[in-house]
């Protein structure tokens, strides 16, 4: 709490409870002695005064700075409407807690007077030497209206009722201290401001900002166009906070307010690894980097499929929804196209979303959603960091996609020419069981795919990777159909790291393959 300038206007950063608007709280007028208010000009007939307040001077808790107290009296038309009132008492010994006092009071001459009177009690140097009078957040004067006008205003307040539980209903499901206030966050991002902008996408846009206690954050404000009911996007988020692994990128907290719900993510300094491999500023990563890239993305796999105590399919393994930090450890971002799944299933039907390009033939096609959907993103994802380049590009026509491209020097025992020409030196064994996990992960059939835990223990040499003899069917289709491979270069989402590269003067060739079977995505 401060006073600004000696203005005897207080402030705090704190959230309020018993209100859904805490911003109306974090300012009040506070006098050593008197506070009076005057309304002028109304007109006469009685109305209902609302008065609002909460203490923040005292903090909660067992302290002696906690026994301090601000008592005043109530005046409306000068009538003493409260004797000793005690905000932190009447708020049932909380501070940071909303009142309200309601009166029904005449008007007459067209004039209205509110005063608030220290009643010479309570506290003058606790926690701090300085004053602590009467003190207001907000007050209104309503005009008691007609019956008409009452049964309107009835009707509101009925349905602001019916907003306001179904905004504790989402609490609930969230928990409050995961939930922070709009006005935090636009003050924390300079109200959206487009130099804080990291990236943007279908589901929204994403915002650097810094929060009251210092910590950067990545603020995700998600579009109107995204189908999420707001009960299901609480849903996710209460199923978000419950995977925690050093290789998932972590979900600080969220906002409710508006039609446009806020997600608050810790903020990583190198952004995306489509950015790092193949963006306008893009890195230079040795191969040891890579490597524990693809080895930290397939533990945060494994993690979400095998070992964490709710089942999740992330349906969006990318490039660019996978972010580097301060030290360029992987982290697995972007929990919006989640499912939970139930392991009694074989696999789950749904609406296809993702990005195509990475997205399973099986999934693409038929919407069969398991963890092996997952786990052919990620294949997709080894190979793009070996390579250095997208799984569709058209720089070179004789590498388009990188499937075949892969393929064919496989086939021709020449693997090792996929790696990224800027890699100078690099070990070769593990390129050649990258490559060959890669090439594993993105079988035809979700049944010879492996999971995580032994994509896993196969990157790191516990266990063998297999020769890959059998090129998948879905290849060898489509250079029989005259390498129509478009639908895998299309983005479900409308932005994809599969894209050509930026200022590319080739343009993507693009088919309406599958698109009548893709209505949801980013």
């Amino acid at each position: 709490m401060d006073a600004q300038n000696g203005s005897y206007i207080i402030y705090s950063s704190r959230q309020f409870l018993n209100t859904l608007d805490t911003e109306l709280f974090r300012n009040a007028r506070m006098s050593p002695s008197s506070l009076r208010y005057f309304g002028i000009g109304l007109e006469n007939g009685n109305y209902t005064v609302t008065l609002q307040f909460a203490e923040f001077d005292f903090p909660d808790g067992q302290s002696w700075k906690s026994t301090g107290r601000r008592v005043f009296d109530i005046y409306v038309q000068g009538v003493r409407k409260e004797q000793n009132f005690d905000i932190r008492k009447t708020a049932g010994g909380k501070s940071y807690t909303a009142v309200r006092k309601q009166y029904i009071v005449p008007v007459t001459k067209n004039f209205l007077e509110i005063h608030l009177f220290w009643a010479g009690k309570g506290t003058c140097c606790i926690p701090t030497q300085g004053y602590y009078g009467p003190a207001i957040s907000a007050l209104s004067a309503t005009p008691i209206l007609g019956l008409v006008a009452f049964a309107a205003i009835f009707v509101w307040r009925q349905k602001k009722r019916k907003l306001s539980l179904e905004q504790e209903e989402l609490y609930s499901i969230v928990g409050r201290p995961n939930v922070l206030s709009y006005g935090e966050l636009r003050s924390a991002t300079d109200n959206f401001s487009p130099d804080n902008l990291l990236g943007q996408g279908g589901y929204g846009s994403v915002y650097k900002g810094k929060l009251t206690d210092g910590r950067f954050v990545a603020v995700k404000q998600l579009s109107e166009k995204s189908h999420q009911g707001k009960r299901e996007f609480a849903t996710e988020i209460e199923t978000i906070s419950r995977v925690q692994h050093r290789n998932l990128v972590k979900l600080y907290g969220c906002c409710l307010e508006g039609n446009k719900p806020l997600l608050v993510y810790e903020y990583l300094e190198n952004g995306s690894l489509d950015h790092a491999l193949f963006g306008k500023g893009k890195s230079s990563l040795d191969w040891p980097t890579r490597f524990e890239i693809c080895l930290g993305v397939a533990r945060g796999l494994s993690y979400l499929h095998e070992e964490s105590s709710i089942r999740v399919v992330h349906r969006d393994i990318k490039a660019s929804n996978i972010l580097l930090d301060a030290n360029l450890n992987p982290k697995i971002s972007d929990f919006g196209l989640a499912k939970l799944y139930d392991d009694q299933k074989t696999h789950v039907s749904t609406k296809v979303a993702g990005t195509f390009g990475y997205l399973a033939p099986e999934y693409a096609m038929r919407g069969h959603m398991t963890e092996k959907i997952d786990v052919f993103a990620f294949g997709v994802v080894v190979l793009e960091t070996l390579a250095g380049r997208p799984n569709y590009s058209t720089k070179d026509e004789n590498k388009v996609y990188i499937f075949e491209w892969v393929w064919e020097l496989y086939e021709d025992n020449r693997p090792l020419d996929v790696v990224d020409p800027r890699l100078e030196e690099f070990d070769s064994e593990e390129v050649l069981r990258a490559i060959k996990v890669a090439l594993l992960c993105t079988q035809g059939s979700p049944h010879q795919r492996p999971p995580m835990s032994r994509v896993v223990a196969m990157l790191t040499g516990d266990v063998e990777a297999p020769d890959v003899v059998t090129k998948p069917s879905y290849i060898t289709e489509w250079q029989i159909k005259g390498g129509n491979t478009s639908y895998m270069s299309t983005d479900v989402s409308g932005q994809s790291s599969s894209a050509p590269r930026p200022n590319s003067s080739t343009s993507q060739t693009s088919s309406p393959f599958l698109s009548s079977v893709i209505d949801e995505g980013r």
